[in-house]
């Protein structure tokens, strides 16, 4: 039967055969071969829809090691830590009111037409003293997933992120806890499968460098190499995203903040079946071949989240 995946367009598929190494006849096989070792694993329990396999196989370069570690510690994480990954509502209160201020979105158009998604966080639109840090991710954690599935542009190309600092104050910088944002660096670089090619800070504020410079050694170097702190200089981030490829709201021609806002909103409400049955989807850490993971011990400050071992 052949895979229930969406046809790319021309230009991304050229992308996914040249650099992602994806072969178009061998991609019925690859997904069997990751299906079977999936259905072979007793403590695993994920989506296995071709759409979102072929998510984690893309996200890997078709290495079938990588994409099998990935996925295991998707859900390893998304258990073990559901506050901080797992989301089940999309339709409660507080999740649409941070979704309403649009804080955090993605635009309708990729950087160049056909290349990376474009994401921004504007944290100083989300109060310090009525939303926490986690909540707001509950909101970025849900694009992202959605992402997965239908975004093939994010899923071929990666995804391009704005961190707008306008308006945070120090409250905002201090919501981020080391342990948090470990774990948030980890999940980003070990089990999503969405790809970061930049983050750019733009209209940091004072307290941002101390705060960087103590959680960047928490990433992997090619991950350090792709942020970029511009100040308050648009100048500096509009070279390397042009502004016609930023919303209306920075002088842009990528949509406008409602539209946009207006548009996920019906999004969210078509996936909410969707993040409801997120629960029934997970790992069952007692039944890991091997020995049992030391979350404790293996996801401190200090050291990384080790690669699990997977056959």
């Amino acid at each position: 039967m052949a895979p229930q995946i969406r046809p790319l367009t021309p230009e991304l598929q050229k992308v996914a055969i040249e650099q992602l190494k994806e072969d178009p006849a061998r991609l019925e096989a690859d997904l069997l071969a990751f299906r079977t070792w999936i259905e072979q694993q007793p403590h695993l329990n994920p989506r296995t829809e071709d759409q979102y396999l072929v998510a984690f196989l893309r996200g890997c370069k078709y290495s079938l090691e990588r994409a099998k570690s990935k996925i295991d510690q998707f859900y390893t994480l998304k258990t073990k830590y559901p506050e901080y990954f797992r989301v089940n509502s999309t339709t409660e209160g507080k999740f649409r009111e941070i979704h309403r201020t649009g804080a955090i979105i993605y635009l309708p158009t990729p950087l160049y037409e056909n290349g990376p998604r474009i994401g921004i966080w504007r944290m100083g639109l989300v109060p310090v003293e009525k939303y926490n840090m986690l909540e707001c991710m509950q909101v970025a954690q849900a694009i992202q997933e959605i992402a997965i599935l239908e975004d093939d542009y994010a899923n071929i190309n990666g995804i391009v992120f704005i961190m707008d600092m306008k308006g945070a104050t120090a409250g905002h910088l201090f919501q981020m806890t080391p342990s948090m944002a470990k774990k948030f660096t980890v999940f980003s670089e070990e089990a999503l499968p969405l790809r970061l090619k930049a983050q750019h800070f733009i209209n940091t504020i004072a307290g941002f460098e101390q705060m960087f410079n103590m959680f960047k050694p928490m990433m992997s170097k090619k991950m350090q190499s792709r942020l970029f702190v511009h100040g308050n200089k648009m100048d500096l981030l509009t070279e390397q995203i042009p502004l016609k490829y930023l919303p209306a709201e920075y002088g842009g021609e990528n949509g406008s903040v409602p539209e946009i806002v207006a548009a996920w909103e019906k999004k969210l409400d078509e996936y909410s079946g969707f993040f409801k049955d997120s629960v029934n989807y997970g790992t069952d850490e007692s039944l890991r071949p091997g020995k049992p993971i030391d979350f404790e011990g293996l996801f401190g400050i200090e050291g990384s989240f080790r690669k699990l071992n997977v056959d």
